[in-house]
């Protein structure tokens, strides 16, 4: 190792410091920035590729409905419960060698997800690439904020968002044409063996290039609170998902309740830490601060509707209507695009001036696209074409551009510098969770509406009674859509710092880091 490698991998001090700007770190930096954002990616794509390749995975492996729920939300779930672990790890140990190992485990539990020979195994396999993903992806941020210095970070994030973006166009595009192809007879299974490559070449180029770092305050794992806030998640998550299947048993019914309890003693449990050593793993003051509460509620309910909507979606076109998986990718291009210009927009133009009008802006666009695809589905039924969904679609889009970019921006503009990174996590954590719960809450707004029995009688009523529970769902989306825009009154005004400022006024605080994307069966 030369001197100048041996400067680059060494940790940095308490102030966080980025290796000296010569030519060769200069390469180095931007070469790391491309592998971990490839890694971002990775996961973005992973999230949003699986739910078109979902009907192919239940003629193959015959997996029902209760098992196809778990493919999806079990990766949810897992990348939920385990986001704020991951980015304590990586303060601990390393956020390059947490980086390196949450992508080695990534890489293999897309291969067993490849080769799965059941449901079983590939519900399995997916809840350890969530674990892995859980591990990768809080280091992104945190890389990226120790390798560029506070100027340079809203470029740097600003191509983030872009890879955001194209992310949520790329994921279902190629999940159905690798579908479609049908790639040697494996059928839906390259959707994950194509991260295969992706992750290896990542490992050996982000063990060369990347810059190891740790937290400069020396901190201790809190295991009591990961135990907790994982049983709590699973008490509630679990029985939504099953709920249906099993006849919504007594059980089901006390285990929910129970999760509430689990809850408030993860509550009692870590204001003890914070007394005993401070070192929670949720730090319970940033609710003190409105705003963040606030935050972190409509992060919560805009996850639950983009987790019902982005599985509803995938199973009203492919089973419902009978298209192909390629049919049903190319018709979610206008949404993904329109995410895409509409978040750009509302970062760099709209929020500087109107503030959170921006995001609420949002939330009335997103019902207002949402009412729409309900009048075209009833309107049209089962002969419904794409080229008919094109209008309701763009306008969710938009909503949501306007919603995803700025939130996190807005939530995190009134926490505490020292904060910013666990509320970060925090944020994150509790998107997925949403996504979570909504993939479970599916069981009631949409399968609840659904008659089995009739439909294994007269079979030819399946695309009505699917186009039914698709706009019921959708119903359900908007009340909750109506929540987040009166929930959105408690957030500031206008956010102190955006995120092409790429930190505050004195450079130390890092950009906010952008919203995970929703495992569009959802991420």
């Amino acid at each position: 190792m030369s001197s100048h490698d041996a400067v680059l991998d060494a940790p940095p001090t308490d102030t966080e410091a980025v290796p000296t700007h010569t030519d060769q770190g200069d390469r180095r930096r931007w070469i790391a920035l491309a592998i971990v954002m490839t890694a971002a990616f990775m996961d973005l794509v992973d999230a949003t590729i699986v739910n078109i390749a979902i009907p192919s995975i239940e003629r193959d492996l015959g997996a029902d409905f209760g098992a196809i729920q778990w493919i999806t939300a079990g990766y949810a779930l897992a990348f939920a419960a385990g986001l704020i672990t991951g980015g304590r790890l990586g303060d601990i140990y390393g956020r390059k060698r947490l980086f390196l190992l949450g992508t080695a485990g990534f890489t293999v539990a897309s291969a067993l997800c490849g080769f799965a020979a059941n449901p079983e195994m590939l519900v399995a396999s997916r809840l350890l690439q969530g674990v892995a993903a859980a591990m990768m992806v809080p280091q992104v941020l945190s890389i990226v904020h120790v390798t560029f210095p506070a100027h340079e970070r809203g470029k740097v994030f600003g191509m983030f968002g872009a890879i955001v973006g194209l992310g949520a166009v790329s994921g279902p595009l190629l999940g159905a044409l690798l579908t479609q192809w049908n790639i040697a007879g494996l059928e839906w299974r390259p959707i994950f063996l194509i991260n295969l490559p992706v992750g290896v070449a990542g490992l050996l180029l982000g063990w060369k290039y990347i810059t190891e770092s740790k937290a400069p305050k020396a901190l201790k794992l809190d295991l009591v609170g990961v135990v907790l806030v994982t049983a709590a998640l699973l008490m509630l998550v679990y029985p939504l998902t099953r709920g249906r299947e099993l006849d919504w048993p007594l059980w089901g019914h006390l285990m929910m309740a129970g999760s509430l309890v689990v809850f408030g003693a993860l509550v009692a449990y870590e204001r003890y830490k914070t007394r005993k050593d401070g070192s929670p793993l949720v730090e319970l003051s940033l609710f003190r601060v409105k705003s963040f509460a606030a935050g972190i509620a409509v992060q919560l309910t805009f996850g639950v509707v983009l987790g019902i909507f982005f599985l509803v979606w995938t199973l009203y076109m492919q089973i419902g209507l009978g298209w192909s998986a390629l049919r049903a990718g190319l018709t979610g291009v206008p949404f993904s695009i329109a995410v895409s210009v509409a978040a750009g927009i509302s970062v760099q133009k709209l929020v500087p001036r109107f503030g959170r009008k921006v995001l609420q802006a949002g939330a009335l666009t997103m019902i207002a696209g949402v009412l729409c695809y309900f009048f075209v589905a009833g309107r049209y039924g089962t002969e419904i074409h794409s080229w008919q969904m094109v209008v309701p679609l763009i306008v969710m889009g938009l909503g949501m551009g306007l919603i995803v970019a700025p939130l996190t921006d807005a939530v995190l503009s009134e926490v505490p510098k020292e904060h910013a990174g666990s509320a970060s996590g925090l944020i994150n954590t509790t998107g997925q969770m949403g996504n979570a719960l909504g993939l479970g809450l599916v069981s009631v707004v949409f399968f609840g509406t659904i008659d089995d029995e009739r439909l294994a009688r007269v079979p030819g009523e399946v695309g009505a009674a699917f186009t039914d529970a698709f706009q019921n769902a959708l119903g359900w989306a908007a009340g909750v859509l109506a929540v987040i825009f009166l929930v959105m009154f408690a957030l500031p005004a206008k956010p102190r710092q955006h995120l092409e400022g790429g930190g505050d006024e004195d450079g130390d605080l890092p950009a906010p880091a952008p919203v995970e994307k929703e495992p569009a069966l959802t991420h």
